[in-house]
């Protein structure tokens, strides 16, 4: 941390707290959080499911990206330096009297989703998605706290305390750990709702009173489908009574029928009738975003095209000026990104070591016990960040939940002070190869 400047406190929460610092060599700020928990290993701290979840998933536009690790071995103190965002969400529409135009809440859920989209493909899913972990800058929206994602391979049921208790799905809440990355998409239409509305849909003050919010709006479920959970269950009683419940539209007569629609299908009672990120992605109310995006795809591979293009021919014209003529050598030129091969009499040494001349020298030494660092690229194009050891370490997490301070029939009014990234936990974990979650 002597490579940073603490410049005051964001937010804190159960397990961590975050602070603004900034680097002293070029004056970047970032977000530092600390973890409150002290660790006994570099090897536990290389485990853990925060740090795994975001160098897979980077890098992404719409994930937080990790600057660097630094654990300190002597006090087992560790901080995740990460990029710094303006604010969360919940932030965002704290004690708003008027509400935000409904083409940049799309813009923001369309981001939500795409970041969920990409931990799905990838095989993780996030299970605390709520307004305080989607952060957000010159409305570029970036999805935080990876505490207590798991992977979509493990087994179930899951028995750790997940999600935050307004944003959890129906079958987090009436099964013993049966659920899966569907859960994320039921908290995603909670958040799109929230924003919308500038208030919570479901604030239930305990797990009891939240089915009967969920029921008072949704409606109870038939027999059928709560059979299906009942029997992934134990000590629930599932005789619930009988509700039409009101339905969304009556919370939201600002907004439009389209949003409405999105909100109705990421709120599907039933998990495998849920829709997924990726459907939701091409969702006809997104299409104006969808068909923005791939312009900027297009125009940015076009640009690179050019670019790789230009640098061919800059490479080629050098190539020749650096061979006097009548001097016989072989040449290597690159166009239109097709390598070829021109002889010109000369031949190549056959005794030459590929290794030397082309191939990065590898080295096998013992790892140094002071500092030890990730490769800077691993696994295909994903960048790793670096990961100090030994060096006094200062740096956070945000989250304590707004829920908590609220129960049945008050009116939604928020603390003041809130944070950026959520609750952060620790499991193990195990996988055949690689990182595991």
């Amino acid at each position: 941390m002597h490579k940073y400047r603490i410049l005051g406190k964001k937010g804190e929460g159960t397990f961590s707290e975050v602070l603004k610092c900034q680097q002293i060599q070029d004056g970047t700020y970032y977000a530092c959080k600390k973890m409150k928990q002290n660790y006994q290993s570099l090897e536990q701290v290389n485990n853990l499911r925060e740090i795994q979840a975001m160098k897979r998933l980077s890098p992404h536009a719409n994930i937080l990206e990790l600057k660097e690790v630094i654990f300190d071995r002597k006090t087992g103190n560790l901080s995740l330096i990460c990029e710094l965002m303006d604010m969360n969400i919940y932030e965002l529409i704290r004690g708003r009297r008027h509400y935000l135009p409904e083409q940049k809440v799309k813009n923001y859920i369309f981001q939500l989703i795409k970041a969920l989209e990409h931990m799905h493909r990838n095989g993780i899913f996030h299970r605390d998605v709520k307004p305080e972990n989607v952060l957000i800058r010159d409305d570029h929206l970036k999805l935080a706290d990876f505490g207590s994602c798991r992977s979509v391979y493990s087994k179930q049921p899951f028995t750790e305390y997940i999600s935050t208790r307004w944003y959890r799905a129906p079958e987090c809440l009436l099964t013993d750990g049966y659920y899966s990355y569907q859960m994320d998409m039921w908290s995603v239409g909670c958040v799109f709702f929230e924003i919308l509305s500038l208030h919570p849909l479901f604030p239930g003050a305990n797990e009891v009173d939240q089915i009967a919010k969920i029921h008072d709006v949704m409606g109870t479920p038939d027999t059928t489908l709560l059979n299906k959970f009942r029997n992934k269950a134990r000590g629930i009683n599932y005789n619930f009574p009988s509700k039409k419940g009101t339905g969304i539209e009556k919370l939201l007569p600002h907004a439009s029928q389209q949003s409405v629609e999105v909100i109705y299908k990421l709120c599907t009672y039933d998990p495998d009738e849920r829709i997924t990120a990726k459907q939701v992605i091409r969702h006809h109310y997104f299409k104006e975003l969808r068909d923005a995006d791939k312009k900027k795809q297009h125009a940015e591979k076009k640009k690179a095209a050019q670019a790789g293009d230009q640098a061919s021919v800059v490479s080629e014209e050098t190539a020749k000026e650096s061979h006097p003529e009548g001097k016989e050598t072989e040449i290597e030129t690159y166009k239109t990104g097709r390598k070829a091969r021109r002889k010109a009499g000369s031949k190549l040494h056959e005794s030459e070591n590929f290794s030397n001349s082309v191939l990065p020298k590898v080295q096998n030494a013992k790892v140094a016990h002071s500092i030890s660092t990730y490769p800077t690229q691993s696994f295909g194009t994903t960048s790793f960040p670096k990961l100090h050891t030994n060096r006094q370490s200062m740096l956070p997490s945000l989250a304590n939940t707004h829920y908590n301070k609220h129960h049945a029939g008050k009116t939604y009014q928020p603390a003041a002070s809130k944070n950026v990234y959520g609750h952060f936990q620790l499991p193990q974990i195990h996988k055949s190869k690689g990182a595991q979650f």
